[in-house]
Formats: C-alpha cells, sequence, structure tokens
C-alpha cells in the first residue's frame, strides 16, 4: 500500500463527522464530484470499503472506523509539526508537549512549568500542557503522541518509565448541613451510607473509590456524575452529595461557601504523581531539561 496521503485522509474525516460528502466538500472547499473521487482512490488504497452510502447521507463502515481512529491521530500530528515548525520560524527552539491529570493541573504544576519558562536559558522553549485522564494519558505516551505526561503514580505505567513527582491529599467535602460535616475526620467505609457526587468511570479516582469500595464490600452510590472536580463541588453545594477530590480543589473552594472539609483517613488517601515518559534516551533536549526540572522542584524541601 502507498504512503497515505493527508489531503485525502482530512477529507476521509470531514465526510465521518458531517456524515455528509456535500457538506463536508463545502466546508474543505472543494466540490462534491471532486472529494467522491478522492474517497474512492482512499478506498482502492486500503483495499476495503470506507463509507456506506444512503439517502440521507454516509455513515463509516467498520473498515472506516478503523482507519478514522487511525486518521485523527496522523492528522493531529501532523498539525502539530504544522505548528511547531512555525513556532521556530518565530525563534521557539524547543516545544515540549505535556499531558497531565486533572489532578496534578491543579495543584503545582503550572507553577512549575512557569518557574522553568521564566528562566532565561529557557526563554527559546515553549511548553503545551493538555488535560488528559490517566488512561488517556498512558495510551497516548506508548504510542509516542506526546512525549512527557504527569499522572497518579498507581495508574498503569507499564512500560514507561517513570521519576517522582508532587503529591496530594484526598478528603471528603460535604454541604454544611451534612452528617459527616460536624467530624475533623471519617474512614471511606462512612461515606458509603450516603450519596456520592463522583467522576467519569475512565478516571483515576472513580478507579481507586470502586477498588476501596470492593475490599471492604459495600456498595458505592453515584446520585451524579460530572466530568470536573468543579463541576462535583457544585453538586455537593447544592445538596446533591458528597464528593471526594483533592484537597488543594476542596480547600479552593472554602467553608464560607457552604461546604466543609473532613480529612479522609485511609492510607491509599495520600497519592503521589509521577513523571512518565516512553524511555530518557527518546526525550528531546527541550524535555529533558523540563523533567528535570520537575524532578528536582518535587525533592525540594517546601520553602518556609
Amino acid at each position: 500500500m502507498h504512503d497515505l496521503d493527508l489531503t485525502s485522509l482530512r477529507l476521509f474525516v470531514a465526510a465521518c463527522d458531517q456524515r455528509n460528502i456535500a457538506r463536508a466538500g463545502e466546508l474543505q472547499h472543494i466540490g462534491g464530484s471532486a472529494i467522491s473521487k478522492r474517497l474512492a482512490q482512499l478506498e482502492a488504497q486500503v483495499h476495503a470499503p470506507l463509507l456506506e452510502r444512503h439517502r440521507r447521507g454516509v455513515v463509516p463502515t467498520a473498515a472506516g472506523e478503523i482507519l478514522l481512529e487511525h486518521a485523527r491521530a496522523m492528522l493531529a500530528t501532523a498539525d502539530r509539526i504544522a505548528r511547531d515548525m512555525t513556532a521556530y520560524r518565530h525563534g521557539v527552539k524547543g516545544q515540549v508537549r505535556v499531558l497531565a491529570s486533572v489532578s496534578s493541573i491543579t495543584e503545582s504544576l503550572p507553577d512549575d512549568i512557569a518557574n522553568f519558562l521564566s528562566l532565561a536559558e529557557h526563554a527559546q522553549i515553549r511548553v503545551d500542557l493538555e488535560e488528559r485522564n490517566s488512561a488517556e494519558l498512558v495510551s497516548a505516551l506508548r504510542e509516542g503522541l506526546a512525549p512527557v505526561g504527569i499522572c497518579w503514580d498507581a495508574a498503569d505505567l507499564a512500560g514507561l518509565q517513570t521519576r517522582p513527582y508532587r503529591g496530594d491529599e484526598l478528603c471528603v467535602v460535604v454541604p454544611a448541613g451534612h452528617a459527616l460535616a460536624r467530624l475533623r475526620s471519617c474512614s471511606f467505609a462512612q461515606t458509603l451510607a450516603h450519596d456520592h457526587v463522583g467522576l467519569p468511570a475512565s478516571t483515576a479516582v472513580h478507579v481507586m473509590l470502586a477498588r476501596a469500595a470492593a475490599v471492604i464490600g459495600r456498595p458505592l452510590y453515584y446520585r451524579a456524575v460530572v466530568s470536573t472536580f468543579d463541576a462535583a463541588l457544585r453538586c455537593v453545594r447544592a445538596g446533591l452529595g458528597l464528593a471526594i477530590v483533592p484537597r488543594q480543589i476542596a480547600a479552593a473552594s472554602g467553608g464560607s461557601e457552604g461546604l466543609r472539609i473532613v480529612a479522609l483517613k485511609e492510607p491509599w488517601a495520600q497519592r503521589r504523581f509521577a513523571i512518565c515518559y516512553r524511555h530518557q534516551d527518546q526525550l528531546s533536549p527541550a524535555a529533558r531539561l523540563l523533567v528535570e526540572h520537575l524532578a528536582q522542584a518535587a525533592a525540594a524541601p517546601p520553602a518556609r
């Protein structure tokens, strides 16, 4: 099979997204007959039908779904190459893409990156920070889609090299009138008597809490599942249930807004993050500098 043409892949993705070849052509500024010809050539090239054509439009076939996933990744990489080369022409001599879990971003990671970029010797380095859940982050690193990730060290990091980073503490956040609000600390088992507000099943916190509930043989009831910690706290404030979140995020909301923070007694509530990458030798010079800076920042004693 000859090398795949990026323009054809872009048209294929547009057709799948729009479910209509004519609309895809309009968005890509190409006529319907021309895009149909390109897609036919692409099908011949991969030796498989890629689109099922119906009266109301098109949908990808099973083979099309496979190609669509790869096409999105290839186009994203091509777009990053274009951005990076544009940045190089404008004076940026190093660029590092960092994928990070939401917990690490809400802690010290942005400050550590800002300190790195403030150094004169790093003036020509750019850092792109993107939020991902742990599973997506690890998968992207393994596939070579990003050089560096920051996530909870209990994630499945097999095949990756790691260095210790900072940590956080999970706590229980409840409304002011909640039955647990009068306590300074509680066990995870005590929270299971109440409705929870949680994050999606793909997140590290959700997986950890599900495992903890399974160990003690108790069900975990979610009254609401939301996409961010901030949304979870809003649900708690509305009285939908309690949430288990990093203390720094809870502290930012404060008791003045009708929330109470209760310490969680479990040893696993003390979490550590890890800097992870495929292999030290595969990191660019800029990425190696950033990894070293983050590791040293995490190892430094706290300021008094």
